[in-house]
């Protein structure tokens, strides 16, 4: 697990485009960054390594929770003395900096500038069974009348091994797997809605769980924690 500076949790709303300000029109995607809530502070001596677990999305008042998850939450509101919401998704960060935080902050959209260079994670569209031109990009075979192969994939490689050679491109699953896109600019944050703009494309479909998150070591300040009131 790398080291972050700040790191939410979101869902994808969707693509737009903003004007920047010499007028240019910028594609950008549309997030529901946070609030998220420090629910438990992990140390090397207790869980093997210094990491926040943040949660991110309350569950409605009177949604029943297993018993491991219920005293998971029961301790972390008689920890912080304050209230602890349950949530429907935790995740666990390792911050450059967990002494920022404690049990019970409530981290918003506004830890995010503008200018800021982020990375996101998601989990692409899953598109079934795909061949070869769709999963791989393959050019094809000639289109032209009698021809027997326009979309296979022809040869399977060495005809003396007797075997299929690991990671030759073949058609099967695509989509529905753990993408990252790295160093997408801050465009907008609105943190009177919960709302922030990247710019480009983002994995996954709309209402998509996604990690916003800037690496450690950056040239900017480090992260702010807004008290949960």
């Amino acid at each position: 697990m790398k080291s972050v500076q700040k790191a939410l949790l979101g869902r994808k709303i969707g693509m737009t485009q903003l004007f920047a300000e010499d007028g240019r029109a910028v594609p950008v995607t549309v997030i529901s960054a946070g609030p998220c809530f420090v629910v438990q502070r992990k140390t090397v001596e207790r869980q093997g390594c210094d990491s926040l677990q943040l949660g991110y999305e309350e569950l409605p008042e009177g949604k029943r929770l297993n018993r491991p998850l219920s005293g998971h939450f029961r301790r972390a509101a008689e920890k912080a003395d304050k209230d602890v919401p349950p949530c429907r998704h935790l995740a666990d960060f390792r911050f450059a900096d967990c002494s920022y935080y404690q049990v019970g902050d409530r981290i918003a959209v506004d830890v995010f500038e503008v200018g800021e260079r982020v990375n996101v994670v998601g989990t692409s569209k899953g598109r079934g069974f795909a061949g070869v031109r769709k999963r791989h990009g393959f050019h094809g075979g000639p289109a032209s009348h009698g021809s027997m192969s326009h979309r296979r994939p022809a040869s399977g490689g060495a005809t003396d091994a007797a075997r299929v050679f690991k990671g030759t491109k073949k058609p099967g699953h695509m989509g529905n797997t753990r993408a990252t896109v790295k160093r997408l600019r801050v465009h907008m944050v609105d943190a009177e809605k919960g709302l922030m703009a990247v710019e480009g494309a983002v994995p996954g479909p709309n209402g998509g769980l996604l990690t916003v998150w800037r690496p450690a070591g950056a040239d900017t300040p480090g992260p702010k924690a807004e008290e949960d009131k």
